[in-house]
């Protein structure tokens, strides 16, 4: 039998991928809130109906173009950090950390003033736990060890 060849290449912890993981759902779920909205007020089926603005404030209409158009840039943004994130790019880190942090800022401030969205909620206290693993920290260049040359 053929000896296996040791790779020189650290492997990456499995927070990375369960992290990874919790971005591809953050992803579906603001795709689903993309589509349901805009079903919602038949878009697809009878087009933009009426105004979007009357005065200074949004319509129904324009609130749910306006929100829809604001979940698909955070689904590109979390496509984006992902991409990064699996390049193990610092920035994907900081990147992700901040927005995890502002996430569940908004999810507090939802599950008290409004709808919680507990999905949402636990997808980014498990970002949140995963991204300050020792490991994970090491890896994108956060943490360095004392006496190390990182």
């Amino acid at each position: 039998m053929a000896k296996r060849k040791k790779s020189d290449k650290k492997k990456r912890p499995i927070a990375v991928s369960v992290i990874a993981l919790a971005i591809v759902v953050l992803f579906l779920i603001r795709l689903i809130q993309v589509f349901t909205a805009l079903i919602g007020e038949n878009v697809f089926t009878g087009g933009i109906a009426g105004p979007l603005f009357t005065g200074w404030r949004l319509t129904g209409m324009g609130t749910t173009l306006l929100s829809s158009a604001s979940y698909l840039i955070l689904s590109v943004a979390g496509i984006v950090t992902l991409i990064g994130f699996l390049h193990l790019r610092r920035w994907s880190w900081v990147l992700l950390m901040a927005w995890t942090g502002i996430s569940l800022l908004i999810s507090l401030v939802d599950y008290f003033y409004s709808h919680a969205n507990y999905i949402v909620m636990a997808s980014n206290v498990i970002i949140a736990f995963a991204l300050n693993i020792t490991d994970v920290q090491r890896m994108f260049g956060i943490r360095r060890d004392h006496g190390s040359s990182l």
